[in-house]
């Protein structure tokens, strides 16, 4: 389920993602009364949230709970984004999603144990990283050269793969034996380590 999980949210980012970017830096600046009353809804909205967590127990309690706090800061940030109307708003808004979607993703890996926890944790470092990566590709493309964008590209290309290896050599200590072996061979020479 995990894995179902993780894949959704990593296809969301790739489509979704580059879309509302797209349509964000389009965007005109917002009032400061608009911010003032996403703010104020991203609060409430919070409070409610976490008032139904409270009928929770254990890691769904806590899960609730960061997700609860990612859903306000996301709009928080949003709102912020848009009452600036600029690149570098964008790309801090992103930011502060990717790591509130990773922070939420590390809490619901709470619930596997031992190697798949550990499996879990890696799948959530490679959604972050491509989350990262492609908010440093659009702010390079809105505010840089087209050698900022080229960079910014390699960077988070070597950050995600970097972070995918990991994540699949982990999953190579779920085995024994030849088994373990072979697989830590095939990993090895999927990313030319």
């Amino acid at each position: 389920m995990m894995k179902k999980w993780l894949s959704a949210a990593v296809c969301s980012m790739m489509f979704a993602g580059p879309a509302a970017l797209t349509l964000a830096h389009a965007a005109p600046a917002g009032s400061k009364a608009d911010y003032d009353a996403a703010v104020k809804a991203a609060s409430a909205n919070y409070k409610a949230a976490r008032t139904q967590c409270n009928s929770l127990k254990d890691n769904a309690k806590d899960v609730c709970v960061k997700q609860a706090r990612r859903d306000e800061d996301v709009a928080k940030a949003n709102a912020e984004a848009t009452r600036d109307g600029t690149a570098k708003a964008r790309a801090k808004a992103d930011k502060v999603k990717a790591d509130a979607d990773y922070s939420v993703a590390k809490e619901k890996c709470d619930d596997a144990k031992g190697n798949d926890k550990e499996v879990c944790v890696k799948d959530a470092k490679v959604a972050h990283e491509q989350a990262l990566g492609s908010a440093k590709v659009e702010k390079a493309a809105a505010t840089g050269t087209s050698t900022d964008v080229a960079e910014a590209r390699a960077d988070a290309r070597k950050d995600t793969v970097d972070a995918a290896y990991k994540a699949d050599k982990q999953k190579c200590d779920a085995l024994s034996g030849d088994a373990k072996d072979k697989c830590q061979a095939d990993v090895k020479a999927k990313y030319a380590k």
